[in-house]
C-alpha cells in the first residue's frame, strides 16, 4: 500500500542525482558550528529511518489483518535527537509518537532489538518484551523507558513524581533505580498540553522548584499543530509555556536535526545541572494522519497535507547529508531502502507469532499480583494498643509502617504540620521528619502522580486524599496509570503505594456532599487494585499494615477508605460503654479478602461494611430484644477483593441474608454482593437496604437520603418473615 510521504521521500532523493563522494570524514561536524559529528548524526538518522519504516509496516500489517495499531511517529522523528542528548539511565515516559526517541535510546544500550520489539507490539505478540502482547507501547526496563498507554497527558503527574524522587529516594533509603544526577524525561503532544493533567503536572513541577526543592524534569512538547482534527492555535504553546517563571523554555525545529540536537542538549544539561524543570518545545509535523483509520482529507485540504511533506524531518536529515557532502543521494537512498527491507522482513517474522489466547494468560499480571498481595498480607502483624479510636489506630499504624519501611512516606494536603483535617496524621512529621511526612499542594492529580512516581522509584508512598469526593477529580491516575502499569508492563514496572481516602457519610449534616460522599463504585470497577474499608479500630491498624506489606511485595496499589464519622467514635450502644475502641495489647493480622464476624446469630446474616457495621450491630441488638431475631453481623472489611468464602459461609449458616449498604442503591457495593450470592447458588432469602440515589445535602436533610438504622430493622424483619 503506497504512502505519498514515502513516495515523496524517494522522489526527492532521486532528484538530487549523482553519486557524489564524501567531502568530510564522519568525525567532522554535521553542520557548521554543531557539536554533533556526522557519525552521531548518522546514528540518529538510523533511528529516524527505523521509526518511519515501522509506521509504514504497521499500515501494511493492518491492511493484511495482522496488525492492530497504526498511530505512528511520522513527522516527529526529530525526537530521536532528544534521546541522543539524554543518558540511557534517565527515566523516560514517552508520548505515543516518540518512536524515534525509543529507537535512539535503544542504540545506547546493548541487548535490545527495538524494531522487532515495536513490531511485536503492533501484532500483539506474546513475545513483545514489555507488555507481553497486551498493548503496543514504547517501553523496556533495561532502557529505563516506562510504558505509557495514555492518549492524553495523564502520565505527566507520574513523571513529576519520578523527578521528585530521583534525589529524595536516596536521601530516604540510600538506594534508587535512577542515578542521583538523572533527569526525568516526559514527552507529550501540543493538544495534550491543554489537558488538566499536563497543566497541573507542569504547575506542580514549577511549584516544587519555587520552594527550592529539586525537580529535575524535561517536559518535551512535540507540537505538530493539530489534535486529531482540531487545530492548535499558532503560537499557543509558546504563549502558554514560553514565559513561565520557574520553567526554562527551549524551542527547536524538529525537522532541523542539528538545531534539535543542540537545543535538546542545552535543555537536558540545564535540567541536569540546575535540578529544575525545563520545557522543550519541539516543533514537528504530523504525517500520514492521526492513524491508519483516519481519513485526513475530511478535515484538511490536499494542499495543506502535501505542503507538509517538505517539512518531513527524515527527508530534511537526508537532504542535509547530501547537501553537505556527508553522503551521496544514492548512499542515503540505499540506507532508506535497506531499512525498509529490514523492517519488512521482521514484520513477516512477527506477523504470525503467538498471541494471548485465553483469559488466564491475559489477566496473569493482575492475578499474580493479587496472589502476591494476599500472601504478603498474611504475614503483616500490627502491634495493637488498647483503647484507641479508629483515627488513633490509623495514626499508630502509619507510625509502625514508617518505622518498619525505610522508604515509606506520608503526604497529602494538610497531613504534616496540621496533622490532617481530623488529626489522623498528627505528630508523624515531628517523629519521622519533613522528608518522610510532608504537605503537598492542593491538586489530587499531583498527589496521586507523586505516589505513582515514588512507587516506581523504590519508595512506599502513603498518599492522602482529603475526601472521597475529591478522588473523582483524579480517578484516572488510579485507573489509567497506577492500576494499569503492571498489566501493560507484565509486572516489570510496578506502582506500590497506599491511597488513604476519608469518606462516606453520617457526619450529622456537616459539610454537604463533598464531605459526605458515599460513591465508591468507580473504584470497585478498576482491576488491579485492593480496596480496604475498615470500620472498627481493631481492624483499622491491622488492615493498613496489611496494605503496606501487600503493596510492597506485589506492587499492587491499595485504596484505604476511612469512615470519617467513625474517626473519633468511642461508644457503640450507650454513652461511655467504650465498645468502639481497640481491644487488648496484642499482634493482629488482617488478611486481604477476609471478613470479620462481630456477632454470631441463628436467624439472619447481615453483611455490611463501614458505617453500616455499628448501625447493624445496634439494629441486631434491637432485633434480638424486641423481635426475637438473632442476627449475625459480618463486616466485609475488604471491598476488593471481596471476602467471597466468608460471605458464602456466613450466608449458608442462617439461610437468610440482609445486605446493609451505605452507598447508593444504583451502583452500590450491595449489588455486587447480591450478585455474588446468586451466582454461587445461594437459595435462601436475600434483601438489600441502601442509601438513596442522591447527593448528600447540608444539614439534617442528609438523614433523609442516607440509610437509617430503622430501615435495617424493618428490612431484617421482612426478610425473616419471607423465609
Amino acid at each position: 500500500m503506497a504512502e505519498p510521504v514515502d513516495d515523496h521521500f524517494v522522489a526527492a532523493l532521486r532528484a538530487c542525482g549523482g553519486t557524489e563522494s564524501r567531502a568530510h570524514g564522519d568525525s567532522a561536524p554535521f553542520a557548521p558550528g554543531s557539536t554533533m559529528t556526522v557519525a552521531e548524526a548518522l546514528d540518529i538518522f538510523d533511528a529516524q529511518l527505523g521509526s518511519r519504516h515501522l509506521d509504514l509496516a504497521a499500515r501494511e500489517l493492518r491492511a493484511e489483518g495482522k496488525g492492530y495499531y497504526t498511530i505512528g511517529s511520522s513527522g516527529h522523528e526529530g525526537n530521536a535527537a532528544v534521546a541522543a542528548a539524554c543518558r540511557p539511565t534517565d527515566p523516560a515516559l514517552l508520548h505515543y509518537r516518540s518512536g524515534g526517541f525509543f529507537l535512539a535510546r535503544a542504540q545506547q544500550v546493548e541487548g535490545s532489538d527495538p524494531l522487532r520489539d515495536v513490531l511485536a507490539g503492533i501484532v500483539a505478540a506474546t513475545g513483545e518484551p514489555i507488555s507481553g502482547g497486551r498493548h503496543k507501547v514504547f517501553g523496556r526496563h533495561d532502557l529505563a523507558v516506562i510504558p505509557q498507554t495514555s492518549t492524553i497527558a495523564s502520565h505527566l503527574p507520574r513523571a513529576v513524581g519520578v523527578a521528585l524522587c530521583i534525589e529524595r529516594g536516596p536521601t530516604i533509603t540510600g538506594t534508587s533505580p535512577w542515578p542521583r544526577d538523572a533527569i526525568a524525561v516526559c514527552s507529550f503532544g501540543d493538544a495534550s498540553a491543554n489537558h488538566s493533567t499536563a497543566v497541573g503536572a507542569i504547575n506542580t513541577a514549577i511549584h516544587t522548584g519555587f520552594q527550592d526543592v529539586d525537580m529535575p524534569i524535561l517536559f518535551v512538547c512535540e507540537d505538530n499543530g493539530i489534535g486529531i482534527s482540531t487545530r492548535t492555535p499558532q503560537g499557543w504553546i509558546r504563549t502558554a509555556y514560553g514565559d513561565r517563571a520557574g520553567l526554562t523554555y527551549f524551542t527547536a525545529d524538529g525537522s532541523d536535526l542539528a538545531a534539535a540536537f543542540e537545543t535538546s542538549r542545552a535543555a537536558v544539561d540545564w535540567a541536569r545541572t540546575h535540578r529544575r524543570p525545563a520545557f522543550l518545545h519541539l516543533r514537528t509535523v504530523r504525517l500520514m494522519g492521526h492513524a491508519g483509520s483516519d481519513y485526513e482529507r475530511a478535515y484538511r485540504s490536499t494542499r495543506d497535507i502535501t505542503e507538509d511533506y517538505d517539512r518531513d524531518p527524515v527527508l530534511a536529515t537526508a537532504l542535509h547529508l547530501v547537501a553537505h557532502g556527508h553522503r551521496s543521494a544514492a548512499d542515503v537512498l540505499a540506507m532508506y531502502e535497506s531499512k525498509r527491507t529490514t523492517v519488512a522482513n521482521l514484520a513477516k517474522e512477527v506477523a504470525d507469532l503467538p498471541q494471548l489466547a485465553d483469559r488466564a494468560a491475559v489477566t496473569e499480571p493482575l492475578t499474580s499480583a493479587r496472589r502476591d498481595a494476599i500472601t504478603a498480607s498474611r504475614t503483616a502483624g500490627y502491634e495493637q494498643r488498647r483503647g484507641l479510636t479508629l483515627a488513633q489506630s490509623i495514626n499508630d499504624a502509619l507510625g509502625q509502617i514508617l518505622a518498619r519501611h525505610d522508604g515509606a512516606m506520608v503526604f497529602g494536603e494538610d497531613v504534616a504540620r496540621k496533622g490532617g483535617v481530623y488529626g489522623v496524621t498528627r505528630g508523624l512529621q515531628k517523629k519521622f521528619g519533613v522528608a518522610r511526612v510532608f504537605d503537598t499542594l492542593l491538586d489530587e492529580q499531583a498527589i496521586l502522580g507523586l505516589a505513582l512516581g515514588a512507587g516506581l522509584s523504590g519508595l512506599l508512598p502513603v498518599a492522602e486524599i482529603q475526601y472521597l469526593a475529591y478522588v473523582h477529580n483524579a480517578a484516572d491516575q488510579i485507573r489509567g496509570e497506577g492500576a494499569t502499569l503492571q498489566f501493560f508492563a507484565n509486572r516489570q514496572y510496578r506502582n506500590p503505594g497506599i491511597v488513604r481516602i476519608a469518606g462516606y457519610g453520617y457526619q450529622k449534616g456537616f459539610g454537604g456532599h463533598f464531605h459526605n460522599d458515599n460513591s465508591v463504585a468507580a473504584l470497585l470497577d478498576i482491576p488491579g487494585i485492593v480496596v480496604a474499608s475498615p470500620a472498627h479500630p481493631d481492624d483499622a491498624g491491622p488492615m493498613l499494615t496489611a496494605c503496606a506489606e501487600a503493596t510492597a511485595a506485589s506492587g499492587m496499589p491499595c485504596i484505604y477508605l476511612e469512615p470519617i464519622a467513625l474517626y473519633h467514635t468511642k461508644d457503640l450502644f450507650a454513652d461511655g460503654d467504650g465498645r468502639w475502641l481497640s481491644g487488648g495489647d496484642t499482634t493482629i493480622h488482617a488478611e486481604i479478602g477476609t471478613a470479620r464476624t462481630h456477632r454470631a446469630g441463628r436467624d439472619l446474616t447481615i453483611l455490611t461494611f463501614g458505617n453500616g457495621v455499628p448501625m447493624s450491630l445496634r439494629a441486631a441488638q434491637l432485633l434480638q430484644h424486641d423481635h426475637d431475631i438473632d442476627a449475625t453481623v459480618v463486616d466485609l472489611r475488604w471491598l476488593a477483593p471481596l471476602p467471597v468464602e466468608d460471605i458464602l459461609r456466613e450466608a449458608a449458616t442462617t439461610g437468610r441474608v440482609l445486605v446493609v449498604d451505605e452507598t447508593r442503591r444504583s451502583g452500590g457495593v450491595g449489588q455486587s454482593i447480591v450478585t455474588l450470592l446468586v451466582e454461587n447458588g445461594f437459595r435462601g432469602a436475600i434483601a438489600r437496604v441502601a442509601s438513596a440515589d442522591s447527593f448528600i445535602p447540608l444539614g439534617d436533610a442528609a438523614l433523609e437520603v442516607l440509610l437509617k438504622e430503622s430501615e435495617i430493622v424493618d428490612a431484617a424483619r421482612a426478610v425473616c418473615d419471607r423465609a
